[in-house]
């Protein structure tokens, strides 16, 4: 009995050794469940874990507590010390990149937007990027409506804010919070409902110190990581810029 489960797990490592090298589970890309696939091969799940730890050894495939299995990748990695747009940012690491707008709407500013921005009409524009084909992160911008008046849904997915706002801009701040992500969310990342992400809100403010706009880009956990440079080091607890949120 041994002996076949060993020559088992054996044979369900080279299938899907062959579906991972055949470009099936593109980088990056959920496998599916280890339930899911017990019932593909008719095999425990112990059996399929096993060979799934195999791929992992040939680093093919990784893991991350409550997300699951995925297609082994590097992580994007996004720097914090400059102001810069998630393309220019994919686009220097040698990243396609490439922009779906989920919506473009005029509406009435919920009361943390209106409160940032101090404006009860904004321009929200939704959309989806895309890092070499694969989803990478969901972004949503509220724009004052006066400053986005004479932008068109074409624009908005050719360029970045950045470059289509009538005013310059001085600075932005960040901040970084894990979440899970929701049904909506997660399937628009190719991930399972309730999988970590990462919740980055950036308010940008132009030259006169008035924001001008806010965005909230939502990252897949297992894809994205932030590099903060910290030129010299302080008497403290904890490195400067960190707050504990209760």
């Amino acid at each position: 009995m041994r002996q076949v489960r060993t020559i088992r797990y054996r044979e369900i490592a080279d299938e899907l050794r062959a579906r991972v090298d055949a470009g099936e589970f593109a980088a990056g890309r959920l496998l599916p469940s280890e339930s899911e696939l017990s019932a593909q091969y008719g095999a425990s799940r112990v059996t399929v874990r096993r060979a799934l730890e195999r791929l992992r050894d040939e680093g093919r495939v990784d893991a991350r507590q409550g997300l699951g299995w995925f297609v082994a990748t590097e992580r994007i990695r996004q720097t914090l010390g400059r102001l810069a747009t998630l393309e220019d940012q994919l686009a220097a690491s040698g990243i396609r990149p490439e922009r779906r707008i989920l919506d473009f709407a005029f509406v009435p500013a919920d009361d943390r937007v209106r409160a940032i921005l101090r404006t009860d009409q904004v321009l929200r524009v939704r959309r989806l990027n895309l890092a070499d084909g694969e989803p990478f992160a969901i972004v949503t911008v509220w724009c004052p409506a006066e400053l986005g008046q004479e932008l068109s849904r074409a624009e908005v997915e050719r360029s970045p804010f950045y470059e289509l706002l009538p005013v310059p801009l001085a600075g932005a701040t960040q901040t970084i919070a894990a979440d899970a992500a929701s049904p909506e969310v997660a399937d628009l990342l190719g991930v399972r409902s309730g999988s970590p992400i990462l919740s980055c809100e950036r308010v940008t403010y132009g030259e006169a110190g008035d924001p001008v706009l806010v965005s909230l880009h939502l990252f897949p956990a297992h894809r994205t990581e932030f590099v903060v440079e910290m030129a010299e080091a302080e008497p403290s607890i904890a490195p400067t810029g960190l707050r504990l949120v209760e």
